[in-house]
């Protein structure tokens, strides 16, 4: 199974980036082989839309859960729509998030957990 984690680099010691469409990375691991993919978010300033953008990205390379902080409405809808499970409030570096996925101590959010364009500085529910 895909599992993608917003990041700040491409490493495993590099720390969970707490945005979903805006992070600089998404790093895309097979959970059977570890096998990880660095993908460079191309909707790290995109105007608006970088959500839904990253979302069908995700969508694009098979993914099947996401790992971040932090996941506003648009993002949320596209990529449950595609099937995608969304975790947030993950923090810490990327080997410890996938990690606790593996562990099974993370789980799927019903519903996002900030505004729409929380990443820009913009938005956000007050720190839901």
């Amino acid at each position: 199974m895909k599992i993608a984690v917003t990041a700040k680099g491409k490493t495993l010691e590099d720390q969970v980036d707490p945005r979903f469409g805006r992070c600089p990375y998404f790093l895309v691991f097979e959970t059977e082989t570890l096998e990880v993919e660095p993908l460079e978010n191309p909707n790290l300033t995109a105007g608006g839309g970088a959500g839904i953008q990253s979302a069908q990205l995700m969508a694009e390379h098979d993914v099947k859960a996401v790992l971040t902080g932090n996941c506003g409405p648009n993002a949320h809808q596209t990529l449950t729509a595609a099937g995608i499970d969304v975790i947030v409030g993950v923090n810490g570096t990327i080997r410890e998030a996938v990690e606790k996925f593996k562990s099974g101590t993370l789980s799927a959010a019903r519903e996002p957990n900030v505004g729409s364009h929380f990443g820009t500085g913009g938005g956000g529910m007050g720190g839901r």
